[in-house]
């Protein structure tokens, strides 16, 4: 029984959260955690593929990088040694004891007076030459730590982890099987919060506010269930002319993602706010004549005459007269009911 000034409109049930896991590298799948229905906690691995091939590139690039980093003492020593010494690296050699002296004492200092040579400049360059080697090697450090970067960010799109505690409603691989990147492994949802998402006509949305409590019923459930609205979308289609609303499930509704369910939706403003609304399979013929049967206050059922203006596309007919507001009538009563009888 649904009552008059509510309008069913139709949808499913759907998980809180979900998403679907894709494969970022290619490879070959080396394992997976369970099966579909099994659960998982936050940052668990779900999916694993092959990595032999990046670890082996890791190896090669951290020795790479003791190699640049012993470059890099190597360097420093030099400059320190340039910084401390006196000594030129392009100096030439005078030879030992007595020609070596010479050329120290006499032969050097007399080539700068002369302006042969600037010791001073060439010291300079020494310098200057052992700071650009201290660089390079700086350089080389910092672009073997890209590389590995880079390598275990690859690693890490080989594994696909639980981004939130959930669980595996569909796996589309199996161990063994070879993939590439954007091909989908898993379907991942968080069941703990459900939802119900509906496409409610634009016409009822004025009587849809964030937070109101409705009525719904979801198919394997025998009774209606309140569910409150969380979220109505600020965009309308606009071919179907309907917008998207979803009612957040009580935590205890033994309900799955995929079911069908209607929520009961009031009569929202504009042409429908003077007119009443009754589900039309509540609408039957009794000798010729349309007819609604109606819960009374004492729960015993009344057949009503009504008159019907028109049957909306919704599945909802407009009555001129026969029912009140807020009155329940019953939906696709059996052939053998009759009034005054008792509703539990």
């Amino acid at each position: 029984m649904v009552p008059a000034n509510r309008v069913i409109v139709g949808g499913s049930v759907k998980a809180w959260r979900s998403v679907v896991l894709t494969a970022q590298l290619p490879g070959r799948v080396v394992g997976i955690a369970g099966e579909e229905g099994d659960s998982f906690r936050q940052g668990e691995v779900l999916v694993k593929i092959n990595d032999d091939e990046l670890l082996a590139q890791r190896q090669n690039a951290e020795a790479q990088y003791y190699s640049a980093y012993q470059e890099l003492n190597n360097a420093n020593v030099q400059l320190y040694r340039q910084q401390e010494s006196r000594q030129l690296t392009n100096q030439t050699p005078g030879g030992m004891g007595m020609p070596g002296m010479f050329d120290e004492v006499f032969s050097n200092p007399m080539s700068e007076f002369m302006g042969i040579r600037d010791t001073s400049v060439e010291r300079g360059a020494d310098l200057y030459g052992g700071q650009s080697r201290v660089q390079q090697a700086q350089y080389a450090i910092d672009q073997v730590l890209a590389q590995i970067r880079q390598i275990d960010s690859k690693l890490r799109d080989s594994m696909s982890i639980a981004p939130f505690d959930g669980v595996i409603v569909s796996k589309n691989i199996e161990v063994g099987d070879t993939i590439q990147p954007g091909q989908p492994l898993l379907v991942y949802e968080d069941l703990s919060i459900l939802q119900i998402v509906v496409d409610v006509p634009d016409r009822q949305l004025p009587g849809l506010v964030e937070g109101q409590l409705l009525t719904a019923q979801v198919d394997g459930i025998n009774r209606p269930t309140n569910v409150r609205i969380s979220k109505i979308f600020p965009t309308s289609d606009p071919v179907r002319h309907t917008t998207q609303v979803e009612f957040t499930l009580p935590l205890d509704t033994r309900a799955a993602p995929g079911n069908y369910a209607e929520v009961w939706i009031p009569v929202g403003g504009g042409g429908d706010s003077e007119r009443l609304l009754v589900p039309a399979a509540a609408v039957i013929e009794r000798g010729g004549l349309p007819s609604i049967f109606v819960v009374n206050q004492q729960n015993l059922l009344e057949l009503r005459l009504v008159r019907v203006n028109e049957i909306l596309p919704s599945g909802m007919a407009v009555i001129r007269y026969g029912v009140k507001a807020n009155e329940r009538v019953v939906v696709n009563p059996p052939s053998y009911l009759t009034s005054g009888r008792s509703i539990q």
